[in-house]
């Protein structure tokens, strides 16, 4: 099975997109799409499904289309509901809360108005499991969402929902998981084809303090994204 994520958008970093209509591939979203459909190469994928929402039908189609084959899509591995965080700008959900709790004890936290992490956890892996039980021995394409592949690879390979938050899955990278008979196996994880989302990121220079000793600024803290 390969779980891919959609390619960059203009929310991506800034958002929280969830379920809001007309999110589209931008230009290097489309670029990173078509560079991994070329990258898949002659792999043996018998069927491409992909969540409902724009970015992924987007990603999947550049994928599918190259191969001849139709795109399916599946409600279940649709992105998490986020309720009332839908739509918000992550710098003001850091502040919310919640925020501890989405990143440190997902296991027993609830987006407002929308479900718990659990719950889009189990929806994924129901999904996932029904999709690879009418493929047994085949590979197929899964297009969705950063926080469902998480979850996904964690429920899979026996990562605690609590440290799901500790893996990484960057815009239009390929997962992959085998199911044998001994249990799944991790194939790849966040392969983008690149060595960008290895290098350091720049940390922004300390603001000086009201006194205009810099010595005196808090360090800066780089959040973590749903």
């Amino acid at each position: 099975m390969l779980l891919i994520r959609h390619g960059t958008n203009d929310w991506v970093h800034g958002r929280l997109a969830g379920w809001t209509p007309g999110v589209h591939l931008n230009e290097e979203g489309k670029r990173q799409a078509v560079a991994l459909s070329e990258r898949l190469g002659d792999l043996p994928i018998v069927a491409c499904y992909t969540s409902p929402l724009e970015r992924c039908v987007e990603t999947a189609t550049a994928l599918a289309q190259p191969r001849g084959l139709p795109l399916r899509l599946v409600e279940g591995i649709g992105e998490v509901r986020y309720g009332e965080w839908q739509g918000a700008e992550l710098k003001e959900l850091y502040k919310h809360e919640l925020w501890p709790g989405v990143q440190y004890y997902p296991s027993g936290t609830r987006f407002p108005n929308g479900e718990s992490i659990g719950e889009a956890q189990m929806r994924m892996v129901q999904a996932l499991d029904g999709l690879r039980a009418q493929h047994p021995k085949e590979m197929i394409i899964v297009c969705s969402h950063a926080d469902l592949i998480k979850l996904a690879v964690a429920y899979y390979v026996g990562i605690h929902i609590d440290l799901f938050q500790r893996l990484i899955i960057n815009p239009c990278s390929l997962n992959a998981i085998a199911f044998e008979p001994m249990g799944p196996r991790l194939l790849a994880l966040n392969d983008t084809g690149s060595l960008e989302h290895l290098r350091p990121k720049p940390v922004p220079p300390p603001e000086p303090s009201a006194s205009g000793d810099a010595s005196d600024s808090a360090p800066a803290v780089e959040q973590e994204h749903v």
